[in-house]
């Protein structure tokens, strides 16, 4: 898999749907607003990308809606049909 740095932190690339995962753009969105989630969706919508946090199931302040367990379903609900996403992994420090 693939890592990335992005604001300090370390990730892996756990999905490139249709292969359209960018560092330059993904950087310049990736504000310090998603250090706290543990994945992000990045998707495009009119060749824009939108970026989404989620946290791991277990996290304290998961939800319904920005639990991993719910990202495919974001993905259908909340995305273009058929649309280019990538999912990065927050790689845990121990």
């Amino acid at each position: 898999m693939k890592t990335i740095m992005l604001n300090e932190e370390q990730y892996e690339l756990k999905e490139d749907k249709k292969n359209c995962f960018n560092i330059e753009e993904t950087s310049n969105l990736c504000t310090e607003y998603f250090k706290e989630y543990d994945y992000i969706l990045g998707d495009y919508a009119y060749n824009k990308l939108r970026l989404k946090g989620f946290y791991e199931n277990n996290h304290k302040k998961a939800t319904d809606i920005n639990k991993i367990s719910y990202i495919e379903e974001y993905i259908k609900m909340y995305c273009a049909y058929e649309c280019s996403y990538f999912i990065l992994q927050k790689v845990k420090k121990w």
